[in-house]
């Protein structure tokens, strides 16, 4: 069986560790981004939310995630409640050099993970180099042309 005591600063101190979040644990939902070549990738840790209650949004280059931890309904009394529940928002500022209209996201074991592909006019490419004499020559034959 589970016991709880009540101890009100204890219970405050949680309470502000849920809304303001800690260095360790944020309040939002947890996030790792790392880069793999030409493309980016984002997990967001969302244990306990149905991937049905997940949205995602681009506008410009703002990536909104949204998600919702549903209370239960029924006759039950909680016992322990730290999981946050209800619905919570982030929003990520993405760069120019991304293709942000293939984003590709799947969620799985209550992570959500983003694919965000290089933009292919941020990907580098060679610049063929031209000799003078060349130039050169095509401006005299095109003169003479005239």
């Amino acid at each position: 069986m589970l016991l709880r005591n009540t101890d009100p600063f204890r219970d405050l101190d949680r309470l502000t560790q849920q809304l303001m979040g800690t260095t360790n644990r944020p309040a939002v939902m947890p996030m790792d981004a790392w880069r793999e070549g030409d493309r980016f990738v984002i997990e967001f840790d969302l244990p306990g939310v149905s991937a049905e209650s997940i949205d995602l949004d681009v506008e410009r280059n703002v990536l909104t995630v949204r998600a919702e931890r549903v209370a239960r309904n029924g006759d039950w009394e909680a016992l322990a409640a730290e999981r946050p529940r209800g619905a919570f928002s982030r929003q990520l500022v993405l760069g120019d050099n991304l293709d942000l209209d293939h984003i590709e996201a799947s969620y799985t074991d209550g992570v959500l993970r983003l694919v965000v592909p290089v933009a292919e006019r941020a990907k580098p490419r060679k610049i063929q180099i031209g000799r003078e004499s060349d130039s050169a020559r095509e401006r005299a034959e095109l003169s003479a042309s005239s």
